[in-house]
């Protein structure tokens, strides 16, 4: 399941797999004005359009039905939380409100979209339990950010996106303890500085290459020892928490 710019690429290299998947789960808050989702959706009738607001409950419930309404008891084998929320506010000028609000985008709604998706990844990886972990078994993969690093942090200042980016990083490590009797993989990705409308037209790569090399790393991903780290999905290699 995916969302917003990123999202988008990341529907269309997953239909460009060798083997793509059965069906494609698109989620975005209004799909209504998802202009280029629905043109993919006119020639790929494997992409389904999901309605979906993280930071609303009663969207999370409804998306998780209807996706169980076509998977039927095969259940998820692989969700992406994507959403994300920047601010940049600094110590003089950041408020309660845009802690509140990056929180509630960056790490609740993913929390609680893993939740309600859980039963169908346990539907999936119950299904080839004697399989290694992997992102074809069952995976929760988890849209971080670099500026998540609590090591990697020498410039200060973004508090609401560097606080609720880290926090999404502990429930990632929380995952994939919880989850691991389940069979299913948890991890977090740093997918780069992407010419995004969030990242802005200064930033370093595509969106193209920054879905390239996160599904360079999902395809390696492979047993416990790669579940629970956080990764950089252009250059491939563990970043420190």
């Amino acid at each position: 399941m995916v969302t917003a710019a990123i999202g988008l690429e990341f529907v269309k290299q997953f239909l460009n797999l060798n083997n793509p998947p059965e069906f494609v789960f698109a989620c975005c808050r209004d799909p209504a004005t998802a202009t280029d989702l629905k043109e993919i959706v006119k020639s790929n009738s494997s992409v389904i359009i999901v309605e979906l607001d993280v930071t609303k409950q009663e969207s999370v419930e409804k998306a998780k039905s209807h996706v169980a309404s076509i998977v039927g008891t095969k259940g998820l084998n692989l969700l992406i939380n994507n959403s994300g929320l920047i601010n940049s506010q600094r110590i003089g000028d950041v408020t309660r409100e845009d802690m509140l609000k990056c929180y509630e985008v960056n790490a609740i709604g993913p929390l609680m979209v893993a939740q309600a998706f859980l039963p169908l990844l346990r539907q999936a990886a119950g299904q080839q339990s004697s399989e290694p972990m992997s992102c074809s078994k069952a995976a929760i993969i988890n849209i971080s950010s670099g500026v998540a690093s609590i090591t990697e942090n020498s410039s200060g200042g973004m508090y609401p996106s560097r606080a609720s980016k880290a926090a999404l990083n502990m429930i990632t490590s929380n995952l994939s303890l919880d989850l691991k009797t389940d069979g299913i993989l948890c991890t977090a990705i740093n997918p780069g500085w992407v010419k995004t409308e969030m990242g802005g037209p200064n930033a370093l790569i595509t969106t193209e290459e920054s879905v390239e090399g996160i599904m360079s790393v999902l395809e390696k991903l492979k047993g416990e020892e790669d579940s629970g780290r956080f990764y950089h999905g252009v250059k491939g290699q563990t970043i420190p928490w």
